[in-house]
């Protein structure tokens, strides 16, 4: 039986030292195609997110038979890699800034450890939504007047629901 707040967690991934990596929507893109495919494998189902220049903010649950350190090493391993070949081909300057002296990998894009918070009930869901879809609107980040106006949001659903089609409702 589905218990509403099993394996619910509010997760948040920072690019290495706050760098402004996530600029460019190619880049984006590339944490959206792994949301996609994360959903469209039945690893995880993802009610709200929202792309920042330096970090991203996400609101996801992980059915069984998966465990939430599994798939989210699998999105930032996976996402990581793409970074690589983009910045690879097209600003090999800023794959620069990105080299690491580490036994197992040349360059690190994502800071290790992201937060993962459980959730339990309605109120810090709602909470947490809110949050992330304010988030690009803070005065630090004005990248939107309202949330629904920033694209690499789930806010933006209200716009144009068919754009994030990987997007579940709660309720």
């Amino acid at each position: 039986m589905y218990h509403r707040y099993y394996d619910l967690y509010f997760t948040t991934a920072t690019i290495l030292e706050w760098k402004h990596l996530l600029k460019p929507d190619s880049l984006k893109d590339v944490i959206i195609d792994s949301f996609r495919f994360l959903v469209r494998e039945k690893r995880a189902i993802i009610y709200g997110f929202v792309i920042m220049p330096n970090h991203i903010h996400l609101i996801w649950h992980i059915p069984d038979p998966f465990v939430l350190s599994d798939v989210k090493g699998d999105l930032l391993s996976y996402t990581g890699h793409q970074f690589k070949k983009i910045l690879w081909q097209k600003h090999p300057q800023v794959l620069a800034r990105f080299r690491v002296n580490l036994k197992d990998r040349m360059y690190q894009f994502w800071e290790r450890n992201a937060l993962s918070i459980p959730i339990f009930h309605d109120k810090v869901f709602y909470q947490k939504i809110q949050y992330i879809h304010n988030n690009p609107c803070m005065p630090k980040w004005n990248l939107a007047e309202q949330p629904e106006d920033y694209v690499y949001s789930s806010a933006y659903s209200q716009v144009d629901p068919l754009k994030w089609d990987f997007l579940s409702s709660f309720g």
